[in-house]
Order: C-alpha cells, then sequence, then structure tokens
C-alpha cells in the first residue's frame, strides 16, 4: 500500500485531475490511498471571502465565493459520470451553502476567529476530494470519498492544531483499511482534522503533506509519494536561479534541515511520521510523471558535493539581548529561553558571546510580549527584514575549507550571525533580507557549477525528457 498526495495545482482543473488519475492508474496495482489539497488558490479565495465578511462587505464576499463555486461545478461536469452529475452538483452545493452560512457568521462577529478561519478554510479540501472521487468513478475505478476530520483527531489550537496520535492512528488505520477492501480506492482530504467535540481544525498551511505522512505512518505505507509541480527538491528555488537541479536521493536529515528552513517543496513537518517509520518519502511532478522524483530515505549514498541544497528563509527578525549579568552566571541562558518557551515562540539560530545572546524568530505574533519581559534581563534591540540561508549536506561540519568557500563566494554582503558545527549538516547564517538572492546566486555558483551526476540531475535534462 502506498500514500500518493496531490498538491493544488494537480488538482486545479479538469485537464490536471486527468492527469493525476493517470498518474494513479500506473500504480493501481499498489492499493493507492490519495490525499489530495484544495484546487489552486481556492484556499487563499476562502480566506479572503472570511475577510470581506468580516469587514462587514457581505455582497463581496459572496461575490468571491459564487467565483469558486462557478469553477468547482464547472470541473465536476467535465469530469463525473452523466448518472452522478445531479449528486455530485448536489454535494457540492450543500458544502457552498454552509460556507456562506459561514460566512454569515464571521460577518455578524465581525472578525474571523481562529474556529472561524479552519471552519471556512476546510473548505477547500472537502471540495476538491469530492471532486477527484467522482473523476476515478468515471474511470472505472472505485474511489470511496473519505472524511479524514473525525480519524485525524488534533487539540483546539486553530489554524495550527497538534495531532493527537494515539486517538488518530487507531482510526485512520481502521478506515483506511476498510476503504481500501474490495479494490476501493480512498480519496481524502489533507491539512484538516478535527478536535474530539468534533470541531474543524487544520494543521497549519502545506499541512497537506504532514497529513499524508500521518496517513502513511498509520497504515505502515510502502511509500509515500508527494506528488507537486516540481520535479523534486531541487539545489535552490528554480525562481532565484534559474538552472537550479534535481536531488536524486537525499536522507531524511538533510531534507528534513531544508524543509525547516525553508525549502518550499515540504512542509517542515512532513517527515516526522515517515522517519518514525523508516518510510521512504518521493517528491514527484505531476506534470512530468515519467521522471523519478528526488527520493528522501534513512541513509542517502555518499555523494562527491558536498552541498546537497540551499535553503532560505525571508521575514527573520533578530533578537539581541545585552546584559553584564550573564559574565560567569549560573542558569542565565536557561532563564532567558524560559521566556520564548512561555509565548511559545520557536528560535531558529542562537549565537552567545560574554555579555549577550542573539536569536532568530520567524514567528513574531508574541514580539512584543517576548522583548518586555527580555529587558528585566538586559538591553534588547530588534533587526527586522532580515533573512536566513541555510546549506545542507553530508558531514558539512568536517569538510575542510568550506567556511572559506562560503563565506569568499559572498563577501560583498554582510552575515550578521553564523551558526556552524551546531549541525554536521547544516552551515546557516543571516544577511539583510535585500541581499539573499545575491547571495543565493553567488552560493549556487560556487557549489553547482559543476554537478555530480550521481547525486544531481540538471533541470534542462528533466525538463527535455517530459518535453
Amino acid at each position: 500500500m502506498i500514500v500518493m498526495k496531490f498538491g493544488g495545482t494537480s488538482v486545479e482543473s479538469d485537464v490536471a485531475i486527468h492527469r493525476l488519475i493517470s498518474i494513479v492508474k500506473t500504480q493501481i496495482h499498489r492499493h493507492p490511498v490519495v490525499v489530495v489539497s484544495a484546487m489552486g488558490k481556492t484556499t487563499n479565495g476562502l480566506l479572503e471571502a472570511a475577510r470581506l465578511a468580516a469587514a462587514g462587505d457581505l455582497a463581496a464576499a459572496g461575490a468571491k465565493l459564487d467565483a469558486i463555486a462557478e469553477h468547482h461545478f464547472k470541473t465536476a461536469d467535465q469530469l463525473a459520470l452523466t448518472e452522478e452529475k445531479s449528486l455530485l452538483r448536489l454535494a457540492l452545493a450543500n458544502r457552498f451553502d454552509g460556507i456562506r452560512a459561514t460566512l454569515k457568521e464571521i460577518a455578524d462577529a465581525g472578525e474571523v476567529t481562529p474556529r472561524l478561519s479552519d471552519a471556512i478554510s476546510a473548505n477547500g479540501e472537502l471540495l476538491s476530494s469530492t471532486i477527484v472521487a467522482a473523476a476515478f468513478r468515471a474511470e472505472n475505478i472505485k474511489g470511496v470519498w473519505v472524511d479524514v476530520r473525525p480519524l485525524m483527531r488534533t487539540n483546539d489550537d486553530f489554524t495550527r492544531a497538534a495531532v493527537q496520535f494515539d486517538e488518530a492512528n487507531p482510526k485512520l488505520n481502521e478506515s483506511f483499511t476498510a476503504a481500501l477492501a474490495d479494490d476501493g480506492l480512498p480519496v481524502t482530504q489533507g491539512f484538516i482534522g478535527s478536535t474530539a467535540e468534533g470541531v474543524t481544525t487544520t494543521i497549519g498551511r502545506g499541512g497537506s503533506d504532514y497529513s499524508a505522512a500521518i496517513i502513511g505512518a498509520a497504515l505502515d505505507a510502502e511509500e509515500i509519494q508527494i506528488w507537486t509541480d516540481v520535479d523534486g527538491i531541487l539545489t535552490t528555488d528554480p525562481r532565484i536561479v534559474a538552472e537550479a537541479a534535481k536531488v536524486k536521493t537525499i536522507s531524511f536529515a538533510e531534507a528534513s534541515e531544508l524543509a525547516y528552513f525553508g525549502a518550499k517543496v515540504l512542509h517542515p513537518s512532513t517527515l516526522l511520521p515517515a522517519m518514525a517509520k523508516e518510510i521512504p518519502v518521493r517528491v514527484c511532478n505531476s506534470r512530468n510523471p515519467s521522471n523519478e522524483g528526488t527520493a528522501i530515505v534513512r541513509n542517502a549514498p555518499q555523494s562527491k558535493a558536498p552541498v546537497k541544497a540551499i535553503a532560505f528563509k525571508r521575514g527573520i527578525t533578530v533578537v539581541n539581548v545585552a546584559s553584564d549579568r550573564m559574565l560567569m552566571a549560573y542558569g542565565f541562558l536557561a532563564r532567558l529561553f524560559d521566556v520564548f518557551a512561555k509565548h511559545g515562540t520557536s528560535v531558529d539560530m542562537v549565537a552567545t558571546s560574554e555579555v549577550s545572546v542573539s536569536v532568530t524568530l520567524d514567528d513574531t505574533r508574541h514580539l512584543d510580549a517576548v522583548v518586555a519581559d527580555l529587558q528585566k534581563f538586559g538591553d534588547v534591540t530588534v533587526e527586522r527584514d532580515q533573512a536566513l540561508i541555510c546549506l545542507v549536506g553530508e558531514n558539512l561540519k568536517f569538510t575542510p575549507g568550506l567556511a572559506s568557500r562560503i563565506f569568499s563566494s559572498i563577501e560583498d554582503v554582510n552575515v550578521s550571525m553564523i551558526s556552524h558545527g551546531a549541525s554536521a549538516i547544516n552551515v546557516s547564517f543571516i544577511v539583510a533580507d535585500k541581499d539573499v538572492e545575491r547571495a543565493v546566486k553567488a552560493l549556487h555558483t560556487e557549489f553547482f557549477s559543476e554537478l555530480d551526476a550521481a547525486t544531481f540531475e540538471a533541470v534542462a535534462a528533466v525538463r527535455a525528457a517530459a518535453a
């Protein structure tokens, strides 16, 4: 059994869904479970309608929703069996009626609370999965729609709910095993779940990847496939470096670092359930299905290249704390980091000296409260509009001359923080946001001008094969 997750661009239209079905057909013998995201741009559209409703403009919110509905109905009509079209349209109409009721609730409240945000945004996956299941049935495949919400139990931290695995795993295993019986092909939703009381939740933007991995782990799948619109994990963001190459195989640890530090192909949490069960993950392109994509495995083959890929996060905030009380003091750092724990704020990088500590944050929701508490320890300064660049590869810590190559290649870019040695596979540093693209381009030229054919595949070759 395998899990196949398809992102928004893979279900954005009838053409894309036909392509999805063709891909699944080639692996139908492996008993797939299909997990889908919302149709491209649907979630953003639903949230925009919610914002308009909160602002009191129900007419504009309704118009936005009507446009979304029109696209879904049109796609459904082009995909479903003639005898099923009326039932499918009714199911979709009922879903849109529910959305309109939620928009009215938002308008009455005058705000989009986290609970109402989840109630709205969850509908994208519910709509797309309904259509995709019907499209399979139109192709004489037993598509079984599975509502994942009562199975994917979470807490009530709306918009970023935590999955309650002890409760979720047996429910997922039981329901999907039943759906797979008699050649059934389960089609379900990523991104969403529910509380024990049945209130709809979401597990964070990009959470469909994570959902697929959770389902795969619960079912002890032989493989988890993430189908997206790129050819796999690339050496960097192709929007910045057009000649970015595909990484053929990468370890769980390397991929996790890349995801956490900004690579867009995978949700940062995706690999955790797969790693726990040692289930291989493959990242593939639904528009180029013949390419093998990138395999993510426990131990990747040894590479001649010191760097596998370059990731980056923009919108980073640096918080500096300077205090003479740090000097020769026991427990000072522990008390300092208790502040971040108190306010539920995670830290990416840390740099210390005898009398100062600098940390980086990408979540600034509680920044004012964090700064207020830190000021009890010393002088606090905040630097906004920063970016974190991360180079990942096997044994970077033990590669002679690596630091010289990195910082020589970006000698005209100011680097304010460096983390080297904390991880054997990661070198990270902070630059001003305005310098990030220039730095990434220079680093890519330094490390990927010549490609190790055993480790990388040029994107030009990948695209030529797809043509």
